[in-house]
C-alpha cells in the first residue's frame, strides 16, 4: 500500500523526523511512503501568492506566518541525505505545488532538473478565494462560480502537463457546499486531460479527517469511476502533516476504489 501525500513541515530536516514517518509507514503495513512540502515554504516560491495575499487580510496574515521558512536547497540537501540511508519501505520526495495559469512557466523552471521523485499539482485558491480555510469564508459566495473555475483550473493543471498528479482533485466539497449543477461533464474533461498528460489522481483521506461532519472520505464516488473509465492511475494518500497521521484510512481509500 502507498501512502502518496505526506507533509513534513512541521518538523526540522533531520533524519530523526524522518525516521518517525518511516515508523508509522512499517507499523501501518505501507510499502511506500511520498514525501513532500508545499512550495510556498520556501522562499523562492512566495511571489507567485502576491495576488492571494491582496485578495484578503485573512490570507495575507496567513501567508506571513506560514511561507517562506525555508530555501529550497535546505530540501534538496534533506532529500540527498535520506537517499544515502536504507530504510524498511520505499521513501519518495516531492513538491506540493499550488498551480495558478499564469505562473506555469515560473513552475516549470522552479522545478526542472531538481532532482524531485514526483510533483502534485494542487488547486487551494480560486481567484484568490482560499476555499479550504474556514467554512465562514463561504458565507455570501456563489457557489456554482466557484465550482466551475475550481474545475476549470483543475483541467488546466492537468492539460500544463507541468506534474505528475493532482493533489485532493475535488476537495472542495470539504466543507459540504455543492453546485446546483451535474459536475459529469467536469469529471469527464478533468479525466480526459489527467489521462492525456500521464498524471494520476491523489484518493485523499485529509479533508475527511478535518471535517468528518461534512466532507467525505476521498474523492466522489462518480468521480472515482470516471477516472478508472479513462484508465487514470489514483494513488491512496492520508495529507499527513504529522507522524500520527500517516497511513490514515488508506485501506477504505483503496476500497472506495474499487467499488466505485
Amino acid at each position: 500500500m502507498i501512502d502518496g501525500h505526506i507533509h513534513i513541515e512541521r518538523g526540522d530536516y533531520s533524519l530523526e523526523w524522518i525516521e518517525q514517518f518511516v515508523n508509522k509507514a512499517v507499523e501501518r503495513n505501507l510499502d511506500e511512503i511520498r514525501l513532500l512540502e508545499h512550495c510556498y515554504i520556501f522562499e523562492e516560491f512566495t511571489s507567485m501568492y502576491d495576488s492571494v495575499c491582496a485578495y484578503s487580510k485573512y490570507v495575507n496574515d496567513w501567508f506571513r506566518r506560514a511561507a517562506g521558512k525555508h530555501k529550497m536547497s535546505e530540501y534538496l540537501a534533506l532529500i540527498e541525505k535520506v537517499r544515502t540511508q536504507k530504510y524498511p519501505v520505499k521513501i519518495q520526495f516531492g513538491l506540493e505545488i499550488c498551480y495558478f495559469k499564469e505562473y506555469e512557466r515560473f513552475i516549470e523552471e522552479m522545478t526542472r532538473n531538481k532532482g524531485f521523485d514526483f510533483l502534485l499539482g494542487s488547486i487551494h485558491f480560486v481567484d484568490g478565494f482560499a476555499f479550504d480555510h474556514k467554512p465562514e469564508h463561504w458565507i455570501g459566495m456563489d457557489v456554482d462560480t466557484i465550482y466551475r473555475r475550481y474545475f476549470e483550473d483543475s483541467v488546466s493543471l492537468a492539460q500544463s502537463k507541468l506534474f505528475d498528479g493532482i493533489g485532493h482533485p475535488d476537495t472542495i466539497k470539504l466543507f459540504g457546499h455543492r453546485p446546483s449543477f451535474s459536475l459529469l461533464n467536469y469529471y469527464e474533461s478533468l479525466a480526459e486531460a489527467l489521462s492525456n498528460s500521464n498524471m494520476y489522481a491523489d484518493q485523499n483521506s485529509g479533508a475527511a479527517r478535518r471535517c468528518p461532519g461534512t466532507a467525505s472520505l476521498g474523492m466522489d464516488k462518480d468521480l472515482l469511476h470516471v477516472l478508472r473509465e479513462k484508465n487514470v492511475k489514483i494513488i491512496t494518500s492520508s495529507d499527513a502533516h504529522c507522524p500520527e497521521d500517516v497511513g490514515d484510512k488508506i485501506q477504505e481509500l483503496e476500497n472506495c476504489v474499487a467499488s466505485a
